[in-house]
C-alpha cells in the first residue's frame, strides 16, 4: 500500500504559497477566516481588546538544530500570550506570518502549526490568520489578540508602588540554563537535564495567571524576557521605586546547580539575567495571588533601581534583541 502521509522533498516553493496556507489551516484552523481577513466575534460588555507581536528569527531566536519545529510553535506562541497575560488579559486569538526560503521544507511548516495549536488548545484561542512569503532566512511573527474585562485597570509598568509585594509566576532561570547546556552540548544534552532544555526551546507557564492576578489587587505585571533585574529594572524605572530582591526565594533549585556543576558556570548569572524563561513578576499590595510566590519588596523612589538583599546583583546584564 502506497502510503499517503506528507512527502519529505515538499518545499515551500514546490507546493505554492495556497497549499502552504493549507498545511498550516489543516492542523490550526479556524472558522473565523474570513476572505481577507478575521471576522471576530464581538467582545463581551466592558471588555478592552489587548494586543502584542513578537518575532523569532532563525540563527537568533531558534536554531533548527536545537528545536524542532513544533517547539518553536510552541515558543513564539508563549513569547506573546505571556505578553497578554501580563497585562492581565486573556488570550484569545493569534495572527501567523511567515517568511522563509523556498526550499524550505513542507513539514516544517507543519511542525510549526501543531506546536501553535497545541499551546493555543491550552487557552482556547485560535489561529485567525496570517501571511505566507519568501526570504533569505525564517522570520515567524505573531500577533497576539486577548481581552481584558471588567473596570479593574490593565497591569502595566508604572503601577508600582512603595511598600508592595513582588510576586513570580513560573521558573526563573531554566531558560537560560537551557541554553547554556544547548551552547555544550548541543541536543545531545545529558538526558538530567531535559526540562532546562525544553525551558529555553518551548517555555511555559500556567494558563489565567495574569487574569488571576490582576482579579486578586496586583499592580504592575511584565514576563521574564530579557532578564530578570533587567525586567524589573524597568518596572523600577517606570513606576519610580525600588526594588528588592529576596536572595532566599530565588535561591537556583538543585536542578540549576547540578547545570552549573556540569558547565563549570555560575546558576545565579540564569536566575539574575537569564531571561526567556516568561516568568510573570509583577507587584501586589495585598495577599500574594494563587500560583504566584513572593520573591521581594517595592521601595522609595530614592532607592530607583533594583538590589538583592539591600545590594547590587552580581549579575544584570540580561538579553539585548539589537
Amino acid at each position: 500500500m502506497v502510503s499517503k502521509g506528507p512527502r519529505v522533498h515538499e518545499t515551500l516553493a514546490s507546493v505554492g504559497e495556497q497549499e502552504v496556507i493549507r498545511a498550516i489551516t489543516a492542523i490550526a484552523g479556524s472558522s473565523l477566516n474570513g476572505d481577507d481577513a478575521a471576522v471576530l466575534h464581538p467582545g463581551a460588555p466592558n471588555h478592552l481588546t489587548v494586543v502584542a507581536t513578537d518575532m523569532m528569527v532563525e540563527g537568533n531566536h531558534f536554531r533548527q538544530e536545537w528545536s524542532t519545529p513544533e517547539e518553536v510553535g510552541e515558543k513564539i506562541i508563549l513569547r506573546n500570550f505571556a505578553d497578554v497575560e501580563s497585562m492581565g488579559a486573556r488570550p484569545v486569538a493569534s495572527l501567523l506570518a511567515i517568511a522563509a526560503p523556498p526550499d524550505t521544507p513542507l513539514e516544517f511548516v507543519r511542525g510549526l502549526a501543531r506546536g501553535i495549536a497545541k499551546r493555543q488548545d491550552k487557552y482556547n484561542a485560535e489561529l485567525v490568520g496570517g501571511d505566507v512569503t519568501h526570504s533569505s532566512q525564517i522570520v515567524i511573527t505573531l500577533t497576539a489578540l486577548g481581552a481584558l474585562g471588567g473596570d479593574l485597570p490593565a497591569l502595566t509598568l508604572s503601577a508600582a508602588r512603595p511598600g508592595q509585594t513582588v510576586i513570580a509566576h513560573g521558573r526563573i532561570g531554566w531558560a537560560g540554563a537551557g541554553l547554556a547546556l544547548l551552547q555544550r552540548y548541543g541536543r545531545a544534552v545529558p538526558s538530567e537535564f531535559a526540562p532546562l532544555v525544553k525551558a529555553q526551546c518551548a517555555p511555559w507557564i500556567d494558563p489565567g495567571r495574569g487574569v488571576v492576578a490582576r482579579a486578586a489587587g496586583a499592580k504592575a505585571m511584565t514576563d521574564n524576557s530579557d532578564g530578570l533585574i533587567q525586567d524589573l529594572t524597568t518596572v523600577a524605572t517606570k513606576s519610580g521605586v525600588g526594588i528588592d530582591l529576596d536572595s532566599a526565594a530565588l535561591e537556583p533549585d538543585d536542578l540549576l546547580v547540578a547545570a552549573a556543576r556540569a558547565l563549570d558556570a555560575d546558576p545565579w548569572e540564569w536566575v539574575l539575567a537569564g531571561g526567556e524563561d516568561h516568568t510573570l513578576i509583577g507587584t501586589t499590595p495585598g495577599d500574594v495571588p494563587t500560583g504566584f510566590v513572593p520573591i521581594g519588596r517595592t521601595t522609595a523612589a530614592r532607592d530607583t533601581g533594583v538590589v538583592v538583599d539591600g545590594r547590587k546583583p552580581q549579575f544584570s546584564a540580561g538579553w539585548s534583541a539589537l
